[in-house]
């Protein structure tokens, strides 16, 4: 037996062309094998095969998913599969593949000319839980959970050693209930990994072995609790950090077989909208810590956390009536996200919308230029409070957020004493306020915060950009309750 199962290994070897390796085989309907797997995981992911089909069988689905894949790319759209290809992967749809999977660089300026397909299937609602609101948390997003594809508990962190520290307690209440009813519903439970200290980050990934320990003790994790993937968020990481990360992505993409793997990345914006015209551009200015191209391989999702804008962006701050320190403005949204289309696949790109606000303290001088303090994050009733205490009502700003300024020392007069938080920011408001005091520059406190209509933008801006959908953070049952009816 063993002689006959070499010749007709020998015989096989006969059939591949010179210069070829069995695992580049044509592939068409009938076929099965590991490498019917791996097209079929790259048709998922691009949307043109249902999650769960990676059978390694090519059957029927398979067919229709090469075929409709084939006429989308421009490989061929009609004909025989003897005759034309179609429906079989040879190595013109191979290279299609390959084309969508991967881009040629890292692009650091807009060229909408230049954007990934756009997005197939449905559109994806997601969002984050924190732990420290795990309570309030879940308990807002029970009603609303056939609204979702995914939620991801913010519970995980990573430890100086390189180990995990289950740091919400995930299996205990209130989350078991709730991921079973998740479960229930046909949710993705993805569970976050957060990991803040880019020096542990580039000690444990340059590390082989300590890198290795964690990709197996993540997918052993996945597996043990039966969770649907994981979500990768590892921030503040070095540049000289980028190529350890992308390997961590490919050994832990290889692990998880048909498991998620989600990333969450910090938004990184194009050169237009981070120098002025004109502006000399540092020779470390595109010295990232995340390389989109591996990254468009290895995550199946690829989450821009794209919030947190404050007054970053040179152009905005130019266009936009002042003062202007958003969370979040859709333009400047639009260009992160097309930036990074041009690299990784929108069927991917999920954009982070915010629930939340900042407070500032600003310093305005003779009318012209503003001074920028932020003294703290909130939620939208805290502004609400400000706003009653005051008898004002907030406004829609330049940014397309809603929008509060006001004078710390009138609400000192008017805020009741026993409200804690109101008396807190007040202290700390004339803290600031008062080391400009005989400067003649004008203080103040401004508040911009993302409400359900700024929510709403964000998803239209989704829509219309071509991604995959949005998430959002975060679902604490402290955001603008009127979210869920534009989360549809």
């Amino acid at each position: 037996m063993k002689r006959i199962a070499f010749f007709l290994f020998v015989g096989l070897l006969a059939l591949v062309p010179p210069g070829a390796s069995a695992a580049e085989r044509s592939l068409s309907y009938g076929v099965s094998g590991d490498d019917v797997v791996s097209v079929q995981k790259q048709l998922i992911s691009f949307g043109y095969l249902a999650v769960g089909k990676s059978t390694g069988y090519f059957g029927p689905l398979t067919d229709t998913a090469v075929k409709t894949f084939q006429c989308d790319h421009n490989v061929v759209c009609s004909g025989s599969s003897a005759t034309t290809g179609y429906g079989v992967v040879g190595p013109k749809t191979r290279a299609a593949l390959a084309s969508v999977g991967a881009a040629a660089d890292n692009p650091t300026t807009i060229n909408p000319a230049k954007l990934t397909p756009a997005a197939r299937g449905p559109f994806e609602f997601s969002g984050w839980i924190p732990y420290w609101r795990a309570a309030s948390g879940t308990l807002d997003v029970l009603p609303h959970l056939p609204q979702l594809t995914s939620i991801m508990p913010f519970g995980y962190s990573v430890k100086s050693d390189g180990t995990l520290a289950d740091t919400a307690k995930i299996n205990e209440e209130p989350w078991k209930s709730f991921i079973a009813e998740a479960k229930r519903n046909n949710v993705r439970v993805v569970p976050t990994i957060m990991w803040g200290n880019g020096d542990s980050i580039h000690a444990i990934l340059s590390n082989t072995q300590k890198r290795i320990a964690l990709e197996d003790e993540i997918a052993q994790l996945v597996k043990e609790n039966d969770f649907d993937g994981i979500d990768i968020d590892f921030e503040a990481k070095r540049h000289d950090t980028i190529t350890y990360f992308s390997t961590f992505l490919r050994g832990l993409y290889q692990r998880m077989g048909n498991k998620w793997v989600y990333c969450t990345i910090e938004a990184r914006m194009p050169l237009e909208h981070r120098y002025s015209p004109g502006a000399t551009i540092p020779g470390d200015a595109t010295d990232y810590a995340n390389d989109y191209v591996e990254m468009n391989k290895y995550c199946d999702r690829v989450e821009i956390m794209a919030y947190d804008q404050g007054t970053i962006d040179l152009v905005l701050n130019g266009l936009r009536s002042a003062p202007y320190a958003p969370v979040a403005d859709t333009d400047w949204v639009e260009s992160l996200v097309t930036l990074a289309a041009q690299t990784i696949s929108r069927n991917k790109l999920i954009i982070g919308i915010p629930t939340y606000g900042y407070e500032y303290a600003v310093t305005s001088i003779f009318g012209e230029k503003y001074q920028y303090k932020v003294l703290w994050p909130f939620n939208p009733g805290y502004a609400a409070d400000i706003a009653t205490a005051l008898n004002v009502s907030p406004i829609r700003n330049s940014a397309g957020e809603l929008g509060l300024t006001y004078d710390p020392k009138t609400l000192a007069i008017v805020a009741p004493p026993e409200d804690e938080s109101i008396r807190h920011t007040i202290e700390n408001s004339l803290i600031v306020h008062n080391a400009n005091a005989g400067t003649g520059a004008v203080s103040f406190n401004f508040l911009s915060w993302s409400d359900a209509q700024a929510i709403a933008d964000k998803v239209a801006l989704a829509r219309k950009l071509g991604v995959r959908g949005v998430a959002v953070f975060k679902f604490d049952g402290g955001e603008d309750p009127v979210m869920w009816s534009v989360l549809k």
